[in-house]
């Protein structure tokens, strides 16, 4: 499947541009801001995946992401917290949360893994979704 990857708090766009351009996916970074924004744009361009991305100037707390098939994370612990209930009510069932370094409480992934000295979490969005 194609999927579709969103990254919040998307800073230079790398993640995003990195699923696009070796995985075939669509992307879309939010970034609150604005020179993140452009640097993301310019990045994919010289990347070659500018067609396949998308980068939005938004509150991430206001952002739509139901669009999303895997979410990607690399944010404050506390941010992680209080984005927590907006990634359960929003997302559908069976998309991926990945996070960077920093857990969601007492929600347990399904997945942590080291790479490089790299923590990273996964959970996947239940369908019977409780917060």
């Amino acid at each position: 499947r194609r999927d579709v990857v969103y990254d919040l708090g998307c800073g230079d766009g790398r993640v995003v541009i990195a699923a696009a351009k070796h995985f075939g996916a669509r992307g879309v970074g939010i970034d609150i801001d604005p020179e993140r924004i452009k640097e993301s744009a310019e990045n994919a361009r010289k990347a070659g995946v500018a067609r396949r991305v998308q980068f939005r100037n938004e509150d991430l707390f206001e952002a739509d992401i139901r669009e999303a098939t895997v979410v990607t994370l690399y944010l404050w612990p506390w941010i992680n917290l209080k984005l927590r209930p907006k990634l359960l009510s929003e997302l559908k069932p069976g998309t991926r949360v990945v996070s960077h370094f920093h857990d969601m409480g007492d929600w347990p992934p399904e997945k942590e893994i080291q790479i490089e000295g790299h923590r990273i979490y996964l959970w996947t969005i239940p369908a019977a979704r409780s917060k």
